[in-house]
């Protein structure tokens, strides 16, 4: 019986999930393809830190050994960084290997060029991994696109910075502290730059535009902020509100440009991202036709990945990945004013035409509505604005108890 024999690189915490995973259910990957499933070589930084239980499987440091296999069907990517694994897929994919990969900053930097060289040379190119973990965001998205237009995604995309905001809120920690315990947990690196500036959320949202809108957001139209500046008095006053700070990634087309935001929001009770605590990771999709679809689950782990990466194998498989990144989806305009709350004196402040200010909760904190473009032109020395997503009364909320800070 011929094998399906894979190149996996990488053999950290998502490379050992994905050949744990085959390994373990070889019997049901021989029922979907009926035949066997093999990792036939592992690439790895330095062949004597590392050991793979069947001495039948190649354990190199020289990518060359691989792609010069005599039969190699797919290759997996599970290392990180724009190089060297975008060299190595353009290699493989050239080779005509079917490519898989889980590293989402390469690919949110060559996800179209690589998508454009496996359709020339007919293989498969999975990339469900690089957003979101063990959710199936991509898949469903590629679903919804056959008849939907999708207007607006909304996700939680990072599950130390969620874990650090819940934290916080629930343990009545500093930035500083929940930070250490996240790093202790081994939900966040030595350094933590990439989740907590918000980074590896970016890279997740423009993976996510190349698909749904068919380009990456316009540089002009792109802002990228952490949470390290939230302090616990402002996440005890929003809770006083019946909100949340979330660090949330939006994607949007405006016009003809696509909007993209990473940045902490207040969420309120309606809100689908509002419950999404921990290292939770979701996603909410509205669509013109179906509405609302809201997917949450682990967004990031040895398995999590590993089945991501599993599921886009077993659409290789059966020849079932469809063509992406396609320029020229349905435009969708959306124009309305959100709801924000500022910290700083709103009697002091100079507001930009149109901010009309509809509530004020403190000297200090005040609630106000205006456009993307008027907040933009706020004096962020004095003030720092939070938009609130989703429906917000903040009429509703005042005769609940606020504390000041």
């Amino acid at each position: 019986m011929s094998a399906i024999t894979i190149g996996l690189l990488g053999f950290g915490t998502v490379g050992k999930g994905v050949y744990e995973t085959i390994s373990k259910h070889q019997g049901r990957l021989q029922a979907i393809f009926g035949k066997e499933v093999k990792v036939s070589a592992i690439l790895v930084k330095n062949v004597s830190k590392h050991s793979v239980p069947d001495d039948e499987v190649l354990l190199t440091d020289d990518f060359q050994d691989i792609i010069d296999l005599p039969k190699l069907d797919v290759v997996i990517d599970a290392i990180v960084g724009r190089e060297p694994g975008y060299t190595y897929l353009r290699q493989a994919i050239s080779r005509g290997c079917h490519v898989i990969t889980a590293n989402k900053e390469m690919f949110a930097f060559h996800g179209s060029e690589l998508t454009r060289l496996a359709k020339e040379n007919n293989v498969s190119l999975g990339f469900e991994a690089t957003v979101g973990g063990g959710i199936p965001i991509i898949q469903t998205i590629k679903q919804l696109l056959n008849a939907n237009k999708i207007e607006r995604i909304e996700g939680i995309l990072n599950g130390t910075s969620n874990f650090i905001l819940t934290s916080m809120r629930e343990e009545n920690l500093s930035f500083e502290e929940a930070l250490k315990i996240a790093q202790e947990k081994g939900y966040a690196e030595a350094d933590p730059k990439n989740d907590i500036e918000g980074y590896d959320a970016f890279y997740k949202a423009v993976v996510l535009s190349e698909l749904v809108f068919g380009k990456a957001p316009a540089q002009g139209k792109s802002v990228r902020e952490g949470i390290t500046d939230i302090t616990i008095e402002q996440i005890r006053m929003a809770d006083s509100l019946g909100l949340k700070f979330k660090h949330v990634a939006s994607i949007e087309r405006e016009k003809d440009t696509i909007r993209c935001t990473v940045k902490p929001v207040l969420t309120g009770e309606e809100h689908p991202l509002y419950r999404v605590e921990g290292v939770q990771n979701a996603v909410s999709i509205d669509a013109d036709i179906v509405g609302n679809i809201s997917l949450q689950g682990p967004g990031a782990g040895m398995f999590p990945t590993a089945s991501a990466i599993i599921e886009d194998l077993i659409h290789v498989g059966r020849g079932d990945i469809p063509s992406v990144f396609e320029e020229g989806r349905p435009e969708g305009t959306v124009i309305y004013e959100p709801v924000w709350i500022i910290w700083g004196d709103a009697d002091k402040a100079e507001l930009p035409e149109g901010c009309e200010i509809i509530s004020k909760v403190s000297k200090e904190v005040f609630i106000f509505k205006a456009s993307l473009e008027a907040v933009s032109l706020l004096d962020t020395s004095d003030l720092k604005a939070y938009q609130v997503l989703g429906d917000y009364a903040p009429a509703a909320k005042e005769n609940k108890q606020v504390q000041t800070v």
